[in-house]
Order: C-alpha cells, then sequence, then structure tokens
C-alpha cells in the first residue's frame, strides 16, 4: 500500500496513542482493597481478654458526639488559618484555635490534591489511585466502605450542601442535599451563597445527625487570581462568620450536662500553590488545618503550642470512632488521641485497639507475609499488654500501677498504629502488568517502524510502499495471532488480579491482539527489504553523499540527551531548563551557520541548499524555478536569484546575525516571567511580581504594549477583513481583563465594576471564529478548486492568527509578552535564517519542535498537574459545558507547541514550490520527535514503578505525554489533509 509521509505518520501516531492509553490503563493501579462492603463483613473484635477472664465489650462504642457538622473549605491552606491571614481576616476560628475548646492540626494530602480524590480520603481513610486525577471531571458513584455508607446504615439522617462531586459519589445516601457544580471557577460568590441560604432554617431544625457544607469559593478565586488576591481577604471573612454561626448554634443546642456535646470539624480537602492552583505536591497544595471544636474538650491554654501534622487520612477513622460507627475497612487512618483524651483510659485503648485490629486485618488481607511485618508483631504485643492491663482493671486494681501500664499500654498501640499505616501506605497499588505490556509493545512498535522508514520519508517522493500482502507475512501474521490469542486467554484464566485487557470483550482484545501482529510483520518486512536489497539506499543520491552538518550533530545529541534525562526525577521536576539550554545551544549553533554563510561561503555557494536532501536535477529544477515564483511568505516581495543593492543586502545580512543573539535575549527575558518546576518555583518572579495588587497600573501598560505589538506582528500576513476583526479582538480581550479586574481602563479607578467579562469574552470569540472561517474557506478554495499556493498559505495564517487571539484571551495578563516574543522569533528566523540559509523541511521542523516545547515552560507550565489554568476553560461561560471547558483549558496549556506547530505549517506550505515533499517531511519529523521521548519515557517508568516519587513526578510527566501525544496527531491529521493537493502531482 503506497503511502505519503505524512499520512504514514499520522497513521502510527494514532496507532501510538491507542498504545498509550492501554499503558495508562494498566499503570494508573487501583489502590489496596479489602472485601466488598457488601461481603461478608464480621463484627467488632471484643477487648483483648485476660488470662482467666471474659469482657463483656464486644460492641462499636457508643457516640461520643450527638451532632456533627463537617465544614469543608475547599482549597482552604493551612497558613490562610494558622497564619497572618489567619489572624487578620479570620479572628473568630483564630481564636478557637489559641484559647478555645478544639484542637487543631495541619492535615497532610497525598498527591494528586484534587477534590474528588480528597473527599475519598477524608470519607473512606485510604489513599485513591492517581486515576482519580482523570476521574475527577466525572465522578462515579463510590462503592468502597466508607464514612458515609456506614452512617446511613446506622440509621444516622445527614443532609449536604456544596460541590455535587459527593452528590455524585454517594447518590441516595443524603436526606436532603443541594450542589453545585464545583467546575465553574468564574463564580466565587453564588456557589457559596447556594450553600449558606439554607444554614439558617438547618441549624434550628433537630432532625439531622450529619450535616456536611463544602464551600467552593476560596478555591475559584485562587484558580483566578492566586492566593494573595485581594478577593482572598474578604472571602476568609466570609468563611469566619459562618463558623461562628454554626459554633454558636450547636452551643446553644447543648442544654443539659446528660446531653452529648455537638461536634464542629473545619477542613480543606487540599490547598492551593502560589499560582492558585492544585493537584502538585508543594507544600501549600498538601497541607490543610483541621479543626475539630467542641464543648467536650477543656479549653487551650497554650497559645504557642504549633499546630501538629498528621494525615489527611486519619480523619474517617476519628470521625468513626466519634460517632459510633464501624472503621471503613480500607482505611489507613491513625485515630487523633487528643479528640478522645477525654474518655476513661478503658475507652482510649479500646479505640485504639479498634483501629488496629482493622489495620492488622487489611494487611492480611494485602501481603501474604503479614506475620513478619512489623506493625503486625508491634500490635500483637500491644494487644497483650492490653489483656495485662484487663486484668488489673477488672480485678479492681485502681493503684498507680494500673495507670502506668495503660500508659505504656497506649504508646505500644500508637507505635503499632503508626508503623501499621505506613506499611500499608506505601502498597497503594497493585500494576496492571497485562496491559501496561501490550501498550509498550505497541508503542515501541510504532517507534521501530518510524526509524525504519527514516531514508523513504525524507526521499524527494516522501512516499513508499508500507508491505501488507506479502507471503511471508501473511503466515507469520497467522502465527502471532494464534500464539498471542493463546497467551491471552492462558494469562486471562489464570490471573487473580482483575486486568483491564482481560475484561475487553473477545472483538476488541482481538483487534488488538492483530494490530500488534500485524506491526510485528510490517517491520520483519522493512528489516527484509533494507537487509537484502540495498537500491532504496541509494535511490537518493544527494543524501547518501552528504555528510553530517555540526547542526544535524547538535540536533541528535540535544534529542538523545532529552530523552536520556528522562529517567531522573530532578530532571523531571526541572525539565524546563533542559529546553532553555537546547533551544540556546541551537542559538549559538545557528549564529556559527549564519556567519559561515554570509563571511565565509564563496558568493557562487551561496546558490547551494545548506544540507542537500534533494537531487541535482532537482537542485536545478529549484534554482530556475526560483526567478519566477513569489515568495509567499514575504507579500510581494520576489525570490529572484539577482544582486541586490548593496545596502539592503549589508543590513539584512547584520540583521541575520544579530537574529540568534536577540532570540537569546528574548529567552533569557522570559525565563525570568514565570518561575516554573519544583526547586526554585517558590521564588518571586516578574510575573509574580505584575500580579500583585500594587502593580495593576504596570500590568496594564505592559498588556497594552504587548496587544499592539501582537497586532503588528500578526497582520503583515492577513486580509483586510481579518485585520479589521484581529484589532477589534485585541480591544475586546483588554475589555475582557478590565471587565474581571486584571488591568485597569484609563477612566476605571476602583473595582466596583468587576464582573465576569462574559460579554467581552464573548465578543472576542465571534472575531476568533470569524477569522478561522475566513482561513478555512480559503484552505477549501486552495484543495477544492487548485486556487494555488498563494491562497492556501493566505488561509493557513490566517487560522494561525485566529488561534494566536484565542491564545491572547485565554492566557494571563502578564503572560502576553510570550506570545510577543514568539511572533518575533517565528517573523525573524524566517526571514533572516531558514529561508536565507535554505534549511530543508527535517531541521525547520526540528527547531520548531523545540521552540514549542521552550514556549510550553515559558508560559509557566511544568511537569505537576497544579500548573494547568483551569481558570481558562471557563472564560465567556456562564455555566459549566465540559467539551468547550476541557478544549479551552487543553488550548491554553499547549498554546506555546500547538502555535509553533502551525506556524510550521504556514512555513512549510510558503516551501512546496522549492520543494514539493517539505510538508511530508515536516510531518514525519515531527511525529518521529513525538513518540522517541513517549516510548523511552514509557519503558523508564515501567521500570520505576516502586521508585519513591512515582506518583508526585513521574505519573504526572506521564499524563502531560499522554495529552501531548494526541495533540500532535491531531496536528499531523491536519499536516496530512493540507498535503493531499500534492498526492497526485508529487516529484518524479
Amino acid at each position: 500500500m503506497r503511502l505519503r509521509s505524512g499520512a504514514f505518520a499520522s497513521c502510527c501516531l494514532l496507532v501510538q496513542a491507542l498504545g498509550v492509553g492501554l499503558f495508562l490503563r494498566g499503570f494508573f493501579p487501583l489502590p489496596v482493597r479489602s472485601l466488598p462492603r457488601n461481603g461478608a463483613v464480621s463484627g467488632p473484635p471484643p477487648e483483648p481478654p485476660p488470662t482467666g477472664l471474659a469482657s463483656n465489650w464486644t460492641k462499636i462504642p457508643n457516640p461520643l458526639f450527638k451532632k456533627a457538622v463537617i465544614m469543608l473549605i475547599d482549597a482552604l491552606r493551612h497558613d490562610f488559618v494558622f497564619g497572618s491571614k489567619g489572624k487578620q481576616f479570620m479572628p473568630y476560628t483564630t481564636q478557637l484555635v489559641e484559647r478555645g475548646t478544639s484542637h487543631s492540626f495541619i492535615a497532610e494530602a497525598k498527591p494528586p490534591t484534587v477534590t474528588m480524590p480528597r473527599i475519598k480520603a477524608l470519607t473512606t481513610g485510604s489513599i485513591p489511585g492517581f486515576i482519580d486525577v482523570i476521574m475527577n471531571l466525572n465522578s462515579p458513584a463510590l462503592l468502597e466502605d466508607n464514612l458515609i455508607w456506614q452512617a446511613k446504615t446506622a440509621g444516622k439522617r445527614m443532609i449536604f450542601y456544596g460541590d455535587d462531586t459527593w452528590v455524585r459519589l454517594f447518590p441516595k445516601h443524603f436526606a436532603e442535599y443541594d450542589g453545585t457544580t464545583s467546575f465553574f471557577v468564574s463564580d466565587y460568590t453564588e456557589v457559596d451563597d447556594n450553600v449558606t441560604r439554607h444554614l439558617d432554617k438547618v441549624l434550628k431544625r433537630e432532625d439531622w445527625d450529619l450535616l456536611i457544607l463544602h464551600y467552593l469559593g476560596l478555591d475559584h478565586i485562587g484558580h483566578l487570581s492566586g492566593p494573595n488576591s485581594p478577593l482572598v481577604g474578604p472571602k476568609l471573612s466570609e468563611m469566619d462568620n459562618i463558623i461562628k454561626k454554626i459554633h454558636t448554634s450547636l452551643l446553644s443546642k447543648q442544654e443539659g450536662e446528660a446531653t452529648l456535646p455537638c461536634l464542629l470539624v473545619v477542613c480543606g480537602d487540599h490547598g492551593m500553590s502560589e499560582t492558585g492552583s492544585h493537584g502538585g505536591s508543594s507544600e501549600g497544595e498538601v497541607h490543610t488545618p483541621l479543626l475539630f471544636i467542641s464543648s467536650a474538650f477543656d479549653r487551650r491554654n497554650d497559645p504557642r503550642k504549633p499546630a501538629e501534622l498528621v494525615q489527611q487520612t486519619d480523619l474517617a477513622v476519628t470521625l468513626a470512632i466519634g460517632l459510633g460507627l464501624p472503621i471503613s475497612r480500607n482505611s489507613v487512618g491513625q485515630l487523633l488521641l487528643p479528640v478522645v483524651q477525654q474518655k476513661t483510659m478503658r475507652e482510649q485503648l479500646r479505640f485504639l485497639h479498634l483501629n488496629g485490629f482493622q489495620l492488622s486485618r487489611l494487611l492480611q488481607e494485602n501481603t501474604p507475609a503479614y506475620e513478619k511485618d512489623r506493625g503486625f508483631e508491634q500490635f500483637k504485643v500491644a494487644e497483650k499488654s492490653h489483656g495485662n492491663w484487663m486484668k488489673l482493671y477488672l480485678e479492681g486494681n485502681t493503684s498507680e500501677v494500673l495507670l502506668n501500664l495503660g500508659k505504656k499500654v497506649l504508646k505500644q498501640y500508637l507505635e503499632a498504629i503508626k508503623t501499621l499505616s505506613t506499611s500499608l501506605s506505601k502498597q497503594v497499588a497493585q500494576y496492571d502488568l497485562y496491559s501496561m505490556v501490550v501498550g509498550t509493545v505497541i508503542v515501541l512498535e510504532v517507534l521501530v517502524l518510524f526509524v525504519l522508514s527514516i531514508p523513504r520519508a525524507l526521499s524527494s517522493r516522501a512516499e513508499f510502499d508500507v508491505p501488507l500482502s506479502t507471503p511471508l507475512c501473511s503466515l507469520l501474521f497467522y502465527l502471532l495471532c494464534l500464539l498471542l490469542s493463546a497467551v491471552h486467554v492462558v494469562l486471562c484464566t489464570s490471573t487473580e488480579s482483575l486486568c483491564y485487557f482481560c475484561s475487553l470483550s473477545w472483538l476488541w482484545a482481538l483487534g488488538v491482539i492483530m494490530l500488534v501482529s500485524g506491526l510485528f510483520c510490517v517491520i520483519m518486512s522493512a528489516l527484509e527489504k533494507r537487509c537484502l536489497s540495498p537500491k532504496p539506499l541509494v535511490k537518493n543520491p544527494a543524501a547518501s553523499a552528504s555528510s553530517w552538518s555540526e547542526l544535524d550533530v547538535l540536533i541528535l545529541a540535544g534529542t538523545v540527551g532529552h530523552v536520556t534525562s528522562l529517567g531522573a526525577s530532578s530532571f523531571i521536576e526541572e525539565e524546563h531548563q533542559t529546553w532553555y539550554f537546547l533551544v540556546s545551544t541551537l542559538c549559538l549553533g545557528l549564529s556559527q551557520n549564519v556567519c559561515r554563510h554570509h563571511f565565509l561561503v564563496k558568493e557562487h555557494d551561496l546558490q547551494l541548499p545548506s544540507a542537500a536532501k534533494q537531487s541535482p536535477a532537482e537542485v536545478r529544477g529549484t534554482s530556475s524555478r526560483a526567478k519566477s515564483e513569489v515568495d509567499l511568505s514575504q507579500g510581494d516581495s520576489t525570490r529572484a536569484k539577482v544582486p541586490l543593492a548593496e545596502d539592503i543586502r549589508s543590513s539584512e545580512k547584520w540583521m541575520a546575525v544579530a537574529t540568534p543573539w536577540v532570540i537569546l535575549i528574548c529567552c533569557r527575558l522570559l525565563r525570568s516571567l514565570n518561575q516554573t518546576g519544583v526547586q526554585w518555583a517558590h521564588r518571586p518572579d516578574f510575573g509574580h511580581w505584575l500580579t500583585s495588587s500594587e502593580h495593576k497600573a504596570e500590568l496594564s501598560l505592559l498588556a497594552s504594549v504587548s496587544l499592539v505589538l501582537i497586532f503588528i506582528l500578526v497582520q503583515r500576513k492577513c486580509s483586510l477583513v481579518s485585520k479589521i476583526a484581529m484589532a477589534l479582538g485585541l480591544l475586546g480581550v483588554y475589555s475582557y481583563r478590565a471587565a474581571i479586574g486584571n488591568v485597569m481602563l484609563p477612566w476605571q479607578h476602583d473595582s466596583k465594576d468587576i464582573s465576569k467579562g462574559i460579554i467581552e469574552a464573548r465578543f472576542v470569540y465571534v472575531f476568533v471564529l470569524g477569522i478561522v472561517f475566513t482561513g478555512t474557506k480559503d484552505l477549501l478554495k486552495s484543495q477544492v478548486l487548485s486556487a494555488g499556493s498563494k491562497v492556501k498559505f493566505v488561509g493557513l495564517w490566517e487560522i494561525y492568527s485566529g488561534l494566536v487571539l484565542l491564545a491572547v484571551l485565554l492566557l494571563r495578563p502578564h503572560n502576553l509578552p510570550v506570545l510577543v516574543f514568539c511572533l518575533l522569533i517565528q517573523a525573524m528566523m524566517t526571514k533572516y535564517v531558514w529561508k536565507p540559509l535554505e534549511f530543508d523541511a527535517a531541521q525547520v521542523s526540528i527547531m520548531h519542535y523545540w521552540f514549542g516545547q521552550a514556549f510550553f515552560f515559558f508560559q509557566g507550565n511544568s511537569n505537576g498537574i497544579a500548573s494547568v489554568d483551569v481558570a481558562a476553560g471557563f472564560v465567556g461561560l456562564d455555566n459549566y459545558v465540559e467539551i468547550p471547558a476541557i478544549f479551552l483549558t487543553g488550548f491554553a496549556t499547549y498554546s506555546g507547541p500547538l502555535l509553533w506547530a502551525i506556524h510550521l505549517l504556514c512555513f512549510l506550505s510558503s516551501e512546496v514550490d522549492r520543494n514539493p515533499a517539505a510538508m511530508g517531511h515536516g510531518c514525519f519529523c515531527y511525529a518521529l520527535l513525538r513518540s522517541i521521548p513517549v516510548v523511552a519515557y514509557i519503558i523508564l517508568v515501567t521500570g520505576l514503578r516502586y521508585h519513591l516519587f512515582i506518583w508526585s513526578v513521574f505519573s504526572p510527566k506521564l499524563l502531560y505525554e499522554g495529552v501531548h501525544v494526541l495533540i500532535t496527531a491531531a496536528v499531523c491529521l491536519f499536516f496530512t489533509v493540507l498535503d493531499q493537493n500534492h498526492s497526485h502531482r508529487g516529484p518524479v
């Protein structure tokens, strides 16, 4: 089957995306689990029986609190309560923490720090799987044992108001509920008002046992403007007033001494990074306050005592004990002893014994050699000591010996529980190795096929025959299908764990097996041709005779170096440094090439391509055609190879020499704009300085200048209609940013007019769609009516301009210089480097890819989930709409690589007259560059799956790689569609 390079690369990348998806499904594992909640569940264990005696305490202990209110404030950082902001904006809560009847802790959340996994951790006491970061978009019902299910089973009446994630996780569990969407981050008032409006009525009633309130406004403010936003203080004050109202109401319900006290729990599901997002593992994201407030506790007398660091999973155990419920079977949490210290020693030991017994049972069900576990041994020793204490207690001993022995047993239990919890937390999952292996085989086969196809794909024809029907392949194909089918049946019938690939229908499984077998046969056939037939390598004499240039060596070394660096967690955390280094080194290499071209090469040598990838006949044909054809990227200027005027030539020569150094300066300035990564992310940067409320005037000036420069750089190749639309769209962008309070208008002196900017953003969307529609119309005209390459170039450029306008709307105002420098570098490289030096399509494609990767980090992204700007997905939306929100968030995150990829399309479309195979070469190189790191990283992650930083460092990067493969596949499909008009008139 004959395919062009672009079509072949697109098909391979789509297959590779399938393999990556299968690997991700197997890699992100299911957490450690006990029996299902509807299984055979035994009752609570009795007290450890002393020798010769028996205890009659075999039931769940009675509840310690009559009612409980859980107030969860989304994205509540620990320093918002325990720091200076707490003293300033939450005085009532601060007084309760320092002098009131409360116990305060700092709860540590495990990555990923997003809402749905954190709710699971709070209610089950278990550590959710990392895949829950994706499931957060569409939360399914929680089927494992949890606090909410236990409370419903015990007959407790529960009421919920807040984030509708709870309603999806616990359907039909709440007697009353009112859910609000957590995804519409542009709203930070109505979501909270919808919760508070029910409060007065509910607090007066007595027909509930558990009230859960989930406030979202603080999280939305963080996404919009960060933790230092002026909106944070008023929101914290609002939360403080609500805490005061609830606490006062609960105190009024406790009328007599016989009545059980009530409990108020104030906590956060996760924190907030310095940029206002969350999902990663920085201190601001994982540390949240956890407050237990009740009249049952003694009044605090030491306000200077710091809050103790505990795990977020400890809340489920403590609430279960406090409400008289069984501990969730999958919990790895520890009882927070200060909450029950007012009880007798016997009750405290009973609570700790229940906690230790549940943890030891979970260990037994998940670890074959559990008896050798240190925590299990410690628990058995503590249980024996507990029995001795019970003997003295039942005998009526009230001496000092009983008290000291009780304290000793208490300490033994706490040590055993801590060890058991740590041991279970390390066994968070069991990998689905079968699915991982199948996915790895698919992506590896595609990469091998890519490598074997390089000579043909980069030849002058840019097309080749894919061998699919040779007799050898047919026989090998059927044998492989039978062999792999047999292996599949054996593994799926013998494995004890649930495998995703085994759960697929036989039709889907057979399709994947046939795909793996077919790819292997194609590889074998290609190898056979390469080994037995030397002719393919001689078909392009210029390519075979040419030696590698210094730039080729640099590109190869940089690619290999980057792939090698992915094996170290520090290099993944600071991957931006790798790309900054590679781009800077590339600029130095280009500087050498430019100087050689203008000062060291003889005049007649300037007519030859710098990297020969064409046959001599094609070079001669190119030279003759170039005398009469139009250079599309320069408008109406000609490309005739005639001596230019000396002054013009001299000025262009020095501009070309200066271009790499100007780019180096631009990159250095961009590095100071956004600190990213982990090691230096906490340090202040120019972006933080601009986004502070004191420098809004400076940010407004920078945004205005950036918008003007963007218009100047983009409009020069657009039609008149598109120029007008671009100008109006950029004005709309500034109006939108002024409407939401990011920048100022000259006549605006206060923030009274701050709104959501929905009308202004939709105004910009109209112009974005209009420009893209105009470009698409020109593209269709060039494809269907063969209107010429000039029309095609103009259409591509207008689509590119529309995407630039969309990026301007979605990016934060302080990031607008990133777009300015992006456009400036592209313009200078096109005019002074790529065209004069006549780099071939492969080299230009690799440079575009490198710059795209660097600009991904220049705009503030990292390999952590917290750097994703979720607020960009809701620009112009007045409610949560899933598809537009996902598209806008993805485009804003990957705007750097996408804009460089579309610019590559524009550039190559202007080169098809010089090199008709340019589009196919570019598409193939772009796909190959994306395939190499993905395959290498998948293999590395498989080997490092038990690494200490697998969930905090390696897993988020794996998600980024998977999404990047999908985006690159879409770009390559666009390449292929635009290259179809050359499939019938390619070079002969």
